[in-house]
C-alpha cells in the first residue's frame, strides 16, 4: 500500500487506512487540532442520480476529523497511534448543503473547536470546485498546493484579488471525539 504523505512524512492513522488510500485522499496540512485533506470526485463515487454519494463525503469528512483528533508526534502522554490511546468518533452529524458532482474537487477543513479531558468537539466544511471552471463567479479550484482557508464556520473563501467566492461549501460535518485505550 502507498502511504499517504504530508509535508515533513507520513501520518500514522493512514499507514493501512485503505479507504482512504482507495478515494485518493491527500493530505494538505496538519497542525494540532487542524487537518486540511482534498480528493477528487470519480465515477464510483457517485449515486444513481450522478451526484458524490453522501456515504462518500461522510467519508471524506471522517477522514480530516480523524486527522485533527490524533497528533501526527504526540507530545509525552498525549493520544497517538504508538502511545497505546488513541482519539475516535463518539458521534458525528453531517448536513449536506449542495450537490457534488464527478471530476469536482472537494477540499475538507478540520478544526477543533473544544476540548476537555478525553472529549473533543470538531467542526468540519467541505468544499467543491470545479476543476475547469473560468467564468467569472464560478466556483474556482485552488492554486496546486493550496487551500481553502475558512476562517469562520460556514464562511467561503474568497478570491483576494476579488473578494468572489473561490469555493462552494456542500457539507458541514460537527464530530465528537473520544480518547480511549486501543488495546
Amino acid at each position: 500500500m502507498a502511504e499517504l504523505t504530508v509535508s515533513g512524512g507520513t501520518h500514522p492513522i493512514l499507514k493501512d487506512d485503505y479507504a482512504s488510500e482507495w478515494m485518493g485522499i491527500e493530505v494538505l496540512a496538519l497542525d494540532d487540532g487542524h487537518a486540511t485533506i482534498r480528493m477528487t470526485l470519480r465515477q464510483e463515487m457517485l449515486n444513481g442520480f450522478g451526484m458524490a454519494h453522501g456515504g462518500m463525503i461522510f467519508a471524506f469528512g471522517d477522514t480530516a476529523f480523524a486527522l485533527a483528533c490524533n497528533p501526527a508526534n504526540p507530545k509525552p502522554g498525549e493520544a497517538g497511534i504508538d502511545s497505546g490511546n488513541i482519539t475516535v468518533a463518539a458521534g458525528v452529524d453531517i448536513n449536506f448543503l449542495k450537490p457534488a458532482f464527478r471530476g469536482q474537487v472537494l477540499t475538507a477543513v478540520a478544526n477543533r473547536r473544544a476540548s476537555t479531558g478525553r472529549s473533543g468537539l470538531y467542526d468540519i466544511q467541505i468544499y467543491a470546485a470545479d476543476p475547469g471552471a473560468g467564468a467569472p463567479g464560478t466556483p474556482q479550484p485552488a492554486p496546486a498546493g493550496a487551500a481553502p482557508a475558512a476562517t469562520l464556520p460556514g464562511q467561503l473563501p474568497t478570491d483576494t484579488a476579488t473578494d468572489a467566492p473561490t469555493w462552494e461549501l456542500i457539507a458541514e460535518f460537527r464530530g465528537r471525539s473520544r480518547t480511549i485505550s486501543k488495546k
